[in-house]
């Protein structure tokens, strides 16, 4: 069974194509600048390298069409023809409260999710956007909706309400959701498999650290809170998101910038996070720690900041649950940066954790990065979201 995954964005959609049976990837790929001069499809078949096509792209469904002509190339495809693909698994970001699993994909479900492009305005209306063009390419191919959000839909209220009139929470919907959630279960389960333990019986942290980054606390094989709000926005220090913010800052910033609302949220979102407080040096966190590691100020407040932060939420979510089994790290700071792991594991002697400097330098494997006598584990666990929303996809079909 081959499964396609889909993750649209407003102008570009990532897709690969898994073999469910062996779990793994047969070819993926990345169309960019869609509706932008420039559009191009960078392909790669498995075992082979990369194959650039430059072409116009007007929309998602000339994207895709694209990909599904690679696909089945005489020369480069992997596919004899569309007859091969079982199913498809789309990458929704959010699901409100509508949605506490993946589920099929009918007209209901997506009236349902179109309900919810008010809480995700720069990311559902273009995840619909590559479902309703797979259904024209693909009408008789069964279609799966997997959710950012529905991980976390097991938090207890008091997870994830706000302290604001409750009205707006009865009325609007107006609570904490949080996104990263395929990652969040893809590595806490595999945590579990690592430490040879019922997932049911753990207390984990799962840090997804990159560009965009959120922790969890997963106890018992749930989400109990998790740092991301009812948009990316909250929590962390990010690549160019603020994180945590006095919600009083936005009134302030428009009074003395005289900007908008909008305005200031624009900058919150894109010139703000590790950006803004290294005064504009890099959003990239491997520029900002080659120069920490000269001593260049700015990328030091920023770093300083950021680790800081993680730590917090550390702290906090320990509390929360009574204890933590493993701090997991993940995504692409996450799984590469030791000098980042080892900054955040600092703070936390305390608890008893021993790095293992050695085993700390390995990248793109799963990996315990602790010593035997480490009272607290640190897992460095490789995400993948599209082998997760693939697991996600088999399960509700052969249902």
């Amino acid at each position: 069974m081959n499964i396609l995954v889909i993750n649209c964005g407003s102008s570009s959609l990532k897709f690969q194509l898994i073999d469910a049976g062996t779990e793994e990837m047969i070819a993926k790929g990345l169309c960019e600048r869609i509706g932008i001069p420039g559009s191009r499809l960078v392909y790669t078949p498995k075992d082979s390298g990369k194959i650039i096509t430059e072409a116009v792209m007007k929309d998602h469904t000339d994207a895709i069409r694209m990909v599904l002509d690679s696909l089945t190339d005489a020369k480069v495809g992997v596919l004899t023809s569309l007859n091969e693909i079982s199913a498809v698994g789309h990458r929704v970001v959010h699901g409100g409260e509508k949605f506490a699993s993946s589920t099929v994909i009918t007209d209901d479900v997506i009236a349902a999710i179109e309900e919810c492009n008010a809480l995700a305005p720069l990311h559902n209306p273009a995840n619909l956007i590559g479902i309703q063009s797979c259904r024209e390419l693909m009408p008789d191919v069964p279609m799966v909706a997997v959710f950012d959000t529905a991980f976390h839909q097991t938090m207890p209220e008091e997870a994830y309400l706000y302290g604001i009139p409750y009205e707006y929470y009865e009325k609007h919907q107006v609570r904490k959701y949080g996104f990263h959630g395929t990652s969040h279960a893809y590595v806490s389960a595999q945590a579990a498999k690592m430490l040879n333990k019922p997932y049911e019986s753990l207390k984990l942290i799962v840090c997804h650290l990159g560009n965009g980054a959120s922790v969890s606390a997963v106890k018992n094989g749930k989400c109990v809170d998790t740092s991301m709000g009812m948009t990316p926005l909250e929590g962390l220090i990010m690549g160019t998101r603020s994180g945590d913010v006095d919600p009083a800052v936005i009134e302030y910033l428009c009074k003395i910038t005289e900007k908008s609302v909008g305005e200031v949220l624009e900058e919150l979102n894109k010139k703000s996070g590790v950006l803004g407080l290294s005064a504009g040096f890099s959003s990239d966190f491997r520029d900002l720690e080659d120069a920490y590691l000269e001593g260049e100020e700015n990328s030091v407040r920023a770093l300083n900041a950021f680790t800081y932060r993680v730590v917090k939420y550390i702290g906090s979510y320990c509390a929360a649950m009574g204890g933590v089994d493993a701090i997991c790290f993940t995504a692409g700071l996450g799984e590469n940066s030791p000098f980042i792991r080892e900054k955040i594991c600092e703070y936390l002697g305390f608890w008893g954790i021993e790095l293992d400097h050695e085993l700390n330098v390995l990248r793109g494997k799963e990996v315990d990065v602790t010593t035997k006598e480490s009272r607290t584990r640190v897992l460095v666990i490789p995400t993948n979201e599209e082998l997760a929303i693939a697991r996600e996809t088999v399960a509700l079909i052969n249902n």
